[in-house]
C-alpha cells in the first residue's frame, strides 16, 4: 500500500468518525445539557492531545539521540532541531492562537450542540454544518481574498439545498436549523482564524490549548445556566467519550497524520463525506430517516460542497 493510499484511507476513517459523532451528540442531549456536554467533551479531547504531544516528544528525543554524534547525519540532526524549534514557535503566539481559536470553536460547537438539541436529526445537522466549506471563501471576501464564479455557483446551489432542508411549507425555519446555520458560519470564521495562526505555531499544541479553553468556557456556562447532575453525566458517558476521545482527539490526530501523505484537494473531498456518514449514522444507530425533500436538499448541499473544493485548472496543474 502506498503512502498516498494509506493517507486517503485514514482520512476516510476520520470522516467516518466525525460523521458518526453527530449521532453521539444527538444521543447525549437525552441526558445532559449543551454546556455540560461541551465542557466534558472538550476536556477529554484536550487530554488525548496532551498524550499525543507527550508521545511525539519522546519520539523526537529518541530521534535526536540516534542522530547525535554521527557526522554522516549531521545535516539531518540540524534539520530535526530546526523542525522542533519551528513547532515550538513563539509562546505568546501559541497561547494567543489557542485562546482565540478556542473561543471561536466553543461558539461554533455550542451553536451546533444547541441546534442538535432542537433539531435532533443528525444527518440533517451534518449537511447544514458542512456549509462552512462553502462559506469559508465567501467570508474571505471581507479580508480581501478573491472569490471566483465557481464558488458563487456553489453558494447558489447550497441556498437551494438549504431551502429544501430547512424551509417548511409555511415558509418558516425551525429554531434548531437557525442555530446550525449560525454554527456553519462560526466554523467558517474558525477556519480563517486557524489559517492565520497555524503557520506561526505548533498546530497540535494550539489545538490542545483551544480544547481546554472550550472546556473552561463550557464549565462556566454549565454552572451558570444549567443544573449539573453527576448521575446524568455518567449516563451519557458513551456519547461523551466518543465525541471527546474519538471525534475530537483521535479524529484530529488522524487528520494531521493522514494529510502529510495526501493532496489537499483529495483530503478536503474525502473529509466532506462526513456529512454522508452523519446521515448513515443517524439511520443505523438512531433510526432517523429523512424525507424525500430533505434528502434532495442534502444532495444539493453536498454537490455545493464538492463544487467549492474543486480547484481551478491552473491550481490543479
Amino acid at each position: 500500500m502506498t503512502k498516498r493510499m494509506r493517507g486517503n484511507l485514514l482520512l476516510l476513517l476520520t470522516a467516518f468518525i466525525w460523521g458518526v459523532a453527530f449521532a453521539a451528540q444527538s444521543e447525549g442531549m437525552k441526558y445532559v445539557e449543551p454546556f455540560t456536554f461541551m465542557g466534558v467533551r472538550s476536556y477529554l479531547a484536550g487530554i488525548v492531545l496532551l498524550v499525543f504531544l507527550g508521545i511525539r516528544g519522546v519520539i523526537e528525543k529518541r530521534h535526536k539521540k540516534d542522530t547525535s554524534g554521527v557526522t554522516a547525519v549531521k545535516g539531518a540532526e540540524d534539520k530535526t532541531a530546526e523542525i522542533v524549534q519551528e513547532r515550538k514557535g513563539s509562546g505568546k503566539i501559541l497561547f494567543l492562537g489557542g485562546v482565540c481559536c478556542g473561543v471561536i470553536l466553543f461558539t461554533a460547537s455550542m451553536l451546533q450542540q444547541i441546534g442538535i438539541k432542537y433539531a435532533p436529526e443528525s444527518g440533517k445537522a451534518g449537511f447544514i454544518t458542512a456549509l462552512y466549506i462553502v462559506l469559508v471563501p465567501v467570508c474571505g471576501v471581507f479580508i480581501k481574498k478573491k472569490v471566483g464564479a465557481k464558488v458563487w455557483l456553489a453558494v447558489l446551489i447550497a441556498l437551494c439545498g438549504m431551502y429544501l432542508l430547512c424551509v417548511t411549507d409555511g415558509f418558516t425555519i425551525a429554531k434548531g436549523d437557525i442555530y446550525l446555520l449560525l454554527c456553519a458560519l462560526a466554523y467558517a470564521v474558525d477556519i480563517l482564524v486557524v489559517d492565520y495562526f497555524s503557520p506561526k505555531a505548533d498546530g497540535v499544541a494550539m489545538s490542545c490549548i483551544q480544547f481546554f479553553v472550550c472546556g473552561v468556557l463550557g464549565t462556566v456556562g454549565m454552572f451558570l445556566m444549567e443544573q449539573v447532575e453527576a448521575a446524568q453525566i455518567v449516563k451519557a458517558w458513551l456519547p461523551l467519550v466518543y465525541a471527546g476521545v474519538m471525534s475530537s482527539g483521535v479524529g484530529y490526530t488522524l487528520q494531521i497524520v493522514a494529510q502529510k501523505d495526501t493532496e489537499p484537494t483529495e483530503a478536503s473531498l474525502i473529509m466532506s463525506l462526513e456529512s454522508v456518514f452523519a446521515v448513515l449514522g443517524g439511520w443505523v444507530l438512531l433510526g432517523q430517516i429523512l424525507s424525500v425533500r430533505e434528502l434532495a436538499g442534502c444532495a444539493l448541499v453536498f454537490a455545493a460542497v464538492i463544487l467549492a473544493q474543486i480547484p481551478k485548472r491552473r491550481e490543479a496543474k
